[in-house]
C-alpha cells in the first residue's frame, strides 16, 4: 500500500512536486479536467503512480467556500496571509495502490463528469472504494 503523504495543506502544483521528488519522475493518470461541483468550481483530478496519491487541482474559489470534499475556505478575511495560495490549488484526497484500483474505482467517470455537481460522483466512487482519505479535513464531505 501507498504510504499516505497527510500532504492536506492548499498549495500551488510547483509547491506539490517540490515537496516530493518522486511526483516529478512519476508517471500520472488524468481522470478529467473538468469535475465541478455545486458552485460551479473546476476540479481536475491525476493519481501519481510513484506514490499513490490521487490530488485534485481546482480553481480559484470564492470569498467563502465550502468544498465538496468538506473543507470550508475563506479568502479575504484577513489583512494578509502567506498560506493563502491564488489560482489553482492542490490537495491529496486520496491513495490508490495501482492504476488497476483507481480504473476500477472510477469506472464510468468519462459519462459521469458531465453531469451537474459531478464531484458528488467522484467523492463517492472514492470513498465506496476506500480510496478517499477520511483522515484528511478536505475530504470528510458527506451528505
Amino acid at each position: 500500500m501507498a504510504t499516505p503523504s497527510h500532504y492536506s495543506a492548499l498549495v500551488d502544483i510547483e509547491e506539490f512536486y517540490d515537496a516530493d521528488e518522486r511526483r516529478r519522475r512519476s508517471a500520472e493518470v488524468e481522470f478529467g479536467r473538468d469535475w465541478t461541483d455545486d458552485h460551479g468550481i473546476r476540479h481536475e483530478l491525476s493519481w501519481v503512480e510513484d506514490t499513490g496519491e490521487l490530488y485534485v487541482l481546482r480553481e480559484p474559489v470564492p470569498h467563502s467556500y465550502a468544498d465538496p470534499f468538506g473543507g470550508i475556505h475563506y479568502s479575504g478575511s484577513h489583512d494578509e496571509d502567506d498560506s493563502e495560495v491564488e489560482g489553482m490549488t492542490v490537495v491529496v484526497v486520496g491513495h490508490a495502490d495501482s492504476r488497476d484500483a483507481i480504473e476500477a474505482a472510477l469506472d464510468g467517470w468519462e459519462d459521469a463528469i458531465a453531469a451537474s455537481d459531478s464531484v458528488l460522483w467522484l467523492v463517492d466512487r472514492l470513498r465506496d472504494a476506500g480510496i478517499l482519505d477520511q483522515s484528511n479535513p478536505s475530504t470528510s464531505y458527506s451528505q
